[in-house]
């Protein structure tokens, strides 16, 4: 789960990180009050949508009066903002981060993420931050420090110290780095985070360190422990197709495809849809219904996959262990029957109950087309499609 940057500065905040003093606005008028509680000779109208380069897309800019804020709010806000993250579509702005001005001597980049390889938390740090640091990452990696950190000790002075000195943060500033980087640290453990990033960590003109922008990640699996961040949760920022899909307890990952795929389990979901490529085809979704799938479940995904106008044709594939195939069989049909399928079915089924499973299809009297293997299966939805 991913949330806005005026929530992670909120968050950041509570573990005292120092961050700009900031109002989230959804309407001009809001910008213009949030710009007039602030005070100052200069405000930041910032979108907010739940992608990077934001500034780059046109969607971060300076005022320098109320009227200049007042007219940036009015360009910004419903703007259907373009960033390297959202694809050529790009994001509708719904909402704004108005905050103060800031004096900005210099930029860093931090972040605290999961590490696949070590299997423990990596802090990262460069001297480069700002809006290119995946052109540094990709350029000069050498400019990226990073440091495993022990989850008995956590981030360690010495550990700390290294990261600090090593971008460059002036002595007399590396303190309050230190601290940052600790506190960081810790927002991201209790959080439950795989990613806390902030980028731009800047030194001000004054030697002070402060967080102006923030990014935060979440593992879904721990959401349960955090309602105070479920509570973040834009609706309008995720895709509409996975929202709904998460209703009814199904994984669902839209691609860019035009085979909707519907698999129990997924490690058998990533293997369909590597053996469809194989074959010559492109998924259009992932789709995990989970070893628990009802008619209804079943249904319910048959509907979600062919509300993407590019689906033309559907490949289900189930091995029956937990799942029994007769009740996946028994889903198909109401499913296809529910939704009047228009669109090319090939089903393969192995496992438990597996010859009542096909028995049940085969009487169905629908054009379900059936396959024994998965190379079979591939090559008859291939086919159909083409």
């Amino acid at each position: 789960m991913k949330i806005h940057e005026y929530q992670a500065k909120e968050i950041l905040r509570q573990f005292g990180v120092p961050v700009p003093r900031g109002h989230a606005a959804f309407t001009v008028q809001e910008a213009v009050e949030a710009a007039q509680k602030l005070g100052g000779p200069v405000w930041v109208v910032k979108a907010q949508i739940h992608a990077g380069g934001r500034g780059k897309g046109g969607g971060v800019k300076l005022g320098r009066s109320m009227d200049e804020v007042k007219s940036l709010a009015e360009e910004i806000l419903g703007m259907q903002l373009v960033t390297h993250q959202t694809g050529p579509v790009g994001q509708k702005v719904r909402r704004l981060l108005v905050e103060e001005g800031a004096d900005i001597k210099k930029e860093y980049y931090v972040a605290a993420l999961t590490d696949r390889a070590t299997q423990r938390v990596a802090m990262m740090a460069s001297s480069e931050g700002g809006m290119d640091i995946e052109e540094v990452a990709h350029a000069t990696p050498e400019k990226i420090l990073r440091v495993i950190i022990d989850p008995a000790l956590g981030l360690t002075d010495e550990q700390a110290q290294t990261l600090v000195a090593g971008i460059g943060v002036p002595e007399a500033s590396q303190a309050q780095a230190r601290d940052v980087l600790q506190k960081l640290y810790k927002c991201y453990m209790a959080t439950d985070a795989s990613l806390a990033e902030i980028n731009p960590l800047i030194l001000e003109g004054g030697g002070g360190i402060k967080a102006l922008d923030a990014k935060f990640d979440f593992d879904a699996n721990s959401l349960f422990r955090h309602p105070e961040i479920v509570a973040y949760r834009d609706l309008d920022e995720e895709d509409a197709a996975e929202v709904e899909a998460s209703k009814f307890d199904l994984a669902y990952i839209s691609l860019d495809g035009n085979i909707g795929c519907l698999v129990n389990g997924a490690g058998l979901a990533m293997a369909t849809m590597d053996t469809i490529k194989l074959f010559g085809g492109s998924p259009a979704n992932f789709l995990d219904v989970g070893g628990g799938a009802t008619a209804e479940k079943v249904t319910e995904a048959f509907k979600i996959m062919l509300k993407n106008p590019e689906v033309k044709g559907i490949l289900v594939n189930i091995f029956g262990g937990i799942m029994k195939c007769d009740t996946i069989a028994e889903g198909v049909i109401a499913a296809c029957k529910a939704v009047n399928l228009s669109v090319p079915l090939v089903v393969r089924m192995k496992g438990t109950n597996e010859d009542l499973g096909k028995k049940m299809l085969a009487e169905s009297g629908l054009p379900i087309i059936a396959a024994d293997s998965m190379a079979e299966a591939a090559t008859k939805i291939v086919a159909a499609v083409a």
